[in-house]
């Protein structure tokens, strides 16, 4: 009988593992770098001193870090004002759209009613028309209700649902299983409830995945404010980020010191919040019957 050989170094099925993580952790690398970038741009531009930013080549890190930018910027206008108003509608916002879209999610979800499946897929049809399109009419609608230069444009639709939210919560609550609410049933609940005391805690996740992107679209929104707010008290710090931008000249150490600051509250939100996003993202997390 012939010995066997032992395989070669390359070709152990462990060196074959270090081969691949290490090409997947140098793309991921690449990748994040691609990404980080520009952050790291914004951040730099906003230490620069104007001077500094308009000299040819860029230079990578600020020669000077002038943290005095932050102060300053914030200072030039009333950005404390458009902090609070930027706080109540993305946070009154978020809080109508998780229960609202939870509540809808859970009639589709739990309750059996003649035409529902025609019923959500309406819904979800809803997805394939652009935001551009309703823009004009929906704007004709407030201006006779007389909401011009109010928030109720602002916050409304929050409260009227979004067919992406009712899908995602909808496929998690369909997870639960029918069980829990039947014996909830018998117990005397009604559908309100089985829907606050059972269906909120089960799907924390998903309403955690909700509350994010609410909040992330309402505080980053720019083009609502834009349209319905005259009132310069009543802006928001999106609207304020433009009054460094002149008609003739743009003030970037300021325009980048308060992005970042903008950008602050977004960020730490999904990094607190990270583990429930991830978890939420998935529709087939819920729990199995």
């Amino acid at each position: 009988m012939s010995a066997t050989t032992a395989p070669k170094f390359y070709e152990t099925k462990k060196f074959k593992e270090k081969v691949r993580l290490t090409f997947v952790t140098l793309l991921l690398l690449a990748g994040s770098t691609l990404i980080l970038m520009p952050l790291w741009w914004m951040i730099s531009t906003s230490l620069k001193s104007p001077a500094e930013i308009a000299q040819y080549p860029p230079t990578f890190l600020p020669k000077e870090f002038n943290f005095n930018n932050y102060i300053e910027a914030w200072q030039t206008a009333p950005f404390t004002r458009w902090a609070l108003n930027t706080i109540f509608l993305a946070t009154v916002g978020t809080i109508g759209s998780v229960l609202v879209n939870s509540l809808v999610a859970y009639g589709f979800a739990k309750i059996k009613f003649k035409g529902r499946n025609a019923l959500f897929v309406l819904v979800l049809s809803t997805m394939l028309i652009p935001g551009f399109v309703t823009m004009v009419p929906q704007y004709i609608l407030f201006s006779k209700l007389g909401w011009i230069d109010t928030y109720l444009p602002l916050l409304v639709p929050a409260f009227l649902g979004s067919a992406f939210f009712i899908f995602l919560l909808r496929q998690f609550m369909m997870g639960i299983p029918n069980e829990l609410v039947e014996a909830a049933v018998l117990d005397g609940a009604g559908h309100l409830q089985i829907w606050w005391h059972i269906m909120l805690p089960l799907t924390k996740p998903a309403l955690i995945t909700v509350a994010i992107f609410s909040f992330n679209g309402a505080w980053n929104d720019l083009l609502g404010p834009l349209l319905y707010i005259n009132d310069e008290s009543k802006y928001t710090l999106q609207i304020g980020l433009q009054t460094f931008k002149g008609t003739v000249q743009t003030q970037w150490h300021y325009l980048m010191a308060m992005s970042v600051t903008v950008l602050l509250p977004v960020i730490l939100l999904f990094f607190f919040f990270q583990r429930y996003f991830i978890e939420g993202s998935n529709i087939s997390s819920g729990t199995k019957g």
